[in-house]
């Protein structure tokens, strides 16, 4: 049994990544796996400011909602999957400032060895995702021995639940059940 902890970042209750993050749970979940789904929109946080405390003291210096307790479950996840909609090419600024607020991670032996990023999209070109991967990954780069294990491309989902009608939900699923 792995630990596998997504991290929702959708600010829409219901939303296409939303939906993804859910699926890609389910197949983990019926996998044997045990499975936490974190939603950003029910946190309250701020960004990052730079100032390093955290490479020093190896805790943030702000005092929010991304606290010790939720950075631990990070850090002792096997596997991490990031759910995000798509915003001008990009991740979403809630999950930017998540990230950057990951910072502590960087000092500490984390267990987490793969991720994964589960993205949709109104732009129904895969491409459209492209900019999102590279986030990704260009964070990822910053932790020794940490892959990118996969990417759900749900593309052509604008409004609410449109993702329902592509593959992408079969494939979260599989993919899922495969971690």
């Amino acid at each position: 049994m792995k630990k596998v902890v997504i991290v929702s970042s959708t600010p829409r209750k219901g939303g296409n990544s939303e939906i993804l993050a859910e699926e890609f749970a389910r197949g983990a979940a019926d996998a044997g796996n045990a499975v936490e789904i974190i939603q950003l929109r029910k946190l309250k946080y701020g960004f990052c400011s730079g100032c390093l405390y955290c490479q020093s003291r190896g805790a943030c210096a702000l005092k929010d909602g991304i606290d010790d307790a939720l950075l631990s479950k990070l850090q002792n996840a096997d596997i991490l999957a990031f759910a995000t909609p798509i915003y001008y090419y990009s991740v979403s600024g809630q999950l930017k400032t998540f990230l950057d607020r990951c910072n502590p991670l960087y000092t500490k032996e984390n267990r987490f060895r793969e991720v994964y990023l589960l993205a949709s999209a109104a732009d129904s070109d895969q491409s459209a995702i492209d900019g999102a991967i590279k986030d990704i990954q260009g964070w990822i780069d910053c932790f020794d021995g940490v892959e990118f294990s996969g990417v759900i491309k749900g593309v052509g989902a604008q409004n609410v639940g449109d993702i329902k009608a592509t593959s992408a939900l079969r494939k979260a699923y599989e993919t899922g059940r495969e971690v």
